[in-house]
């Protein structure tokens, strides 16, 4: 009975463990198709495609929305405890 067990239990274990492994192949070829879209369209509309030009163009938005760079804001809000 032991052996049957120990057989059973091996079986669960390959089944979940390429259970495990679909999905990790799957998740990896949907990201491929992912980023593969996300360079024909930057190729498409003439943008560069690239960690370098996504950091770029989000430092350059953020520059535009400094809006307590140079203010000075005091919000405070006090209570006496009994």
């Amino acid at each position: 009975m032991n052996t049957f067990n120990q057989l059973l239990r091996g079986a669960l274990f390959l089944v979940l463990a390429l259970f495990g492994v679909t999905m990790a192949f799957i998740f990896m070829v949907s990201t491929a198709i992912a980023v593969a879209v996300l360079y024909v369209v930057a190729r498409i509309k003439g943008r560069p495609f690239g960690v370098k030009a996504y950091w770029d163009a989000r430092n350059r938005t953020e520059s535009r929305k400094n809006n307590f760079k140079n203010k000075d804001v005091v919000d405070i809000e006090m209570r006496e405890l009994p």
